[in-house]
């Protein structure tokens, strides 16, 4: 089941399945395309534990996942403007009450905690939003885009959020094997991501999966979320 609703111009879809339970994890999901249905399917397929998805679509991907200026990687690129502060204030006190309110008094259903989880820019993104709110206490970043300049050292200088407790990383084997300078960085900085964030005390895991950026997007998404919610 499905619920559809618009703010500010970002397309909101709440999928949920068992609305027989009295609470239920709800897991944020920035996409690139209009991919919660199929991100909430595989993670029936895969059997995940109940939970509800928020999808938010229609975003402005290279700057409301970006966390400061970027230049384009190459030609056919586009600059990342860096506009994700202002996209948080937009998730926390816009988008994320509005579905709440539905959760609550249309489904009936407590909120047991906040996740959130997302591909590429939005796996940055997801690891960034933490240092901007306390909202999320569990993390699922895939194929996370830790290319991003500078993020290591941000990551290193700037206080995290206390209430995160689990923070699942994965990318695929071939994705930094590239021939971009910039981009073939990601491999490293994902595992020394997760080893950071593991030594101090949260609870990691990094994964790897067959192939490139693109490929088995949805199991790769489906993947993460099932781990966050055991």
């Amino acid at each position: 089941m499905v619920k559809d609703f618009k703010i500010d111009n970002k397309n909101i879809q709440v999928y949920y399945n068992n609305i027989e339970l009295e609470k239920l994890p709800v897991v944020i999901l920035n996409t690139f395309g209009n991919g919660g249905k199929e991100v909430y399917n595989k993670c029936l397929e895969i059997k995940c534990k109940d939970f509800i998805l928020i999808s938010i679509s229609n975003l402005d991907w290279n700057n409301d996942m970006s966390p400061w200026f970027a230049p384009k990687l190459n030609k056919n690129d586009v600059d990342c403007l860096g506009k994700a502060d202002e996209y948080i204030k937009l998730l926390i006190y816009k988008i994320i009450p509005k579905a709440e309110e539905y959760i609550n008094n249309k489904l009936k259903i407590e909120i047991e905690y906040f996740a959130i989880t997302g591909y590429s820019l939005a796996g940055l993104f997801s690891v960034y939003c933490p240092y901007k709110t306390k909202i999320f206490s569990k993390i699922a970043s895939v194929s996370g885009s830790f290319w991003f300049p500078k993020f290591i050292d941000f990551v290193k200088e700037n206080n995290f959020s206390s209430d995160i407790n689990k923070i699942y990383f994965s990318l695929g084997n071939k994705e930094s094997k590239v021939k971009n300078q910039i981009l073939s960085t990601v491999e490293k900085n994902t595992v020394e991501l997760e080893k950071l964030y593991n030594s101090r005390g949260i609870q990691t895991v990094y994964e790897e999966n067959q192939g490139n950026h693109f490929q088995d997007t949805d199991l790769r998404m489906a993947k993460g979320i099932k781990w966050i919610l055991e």
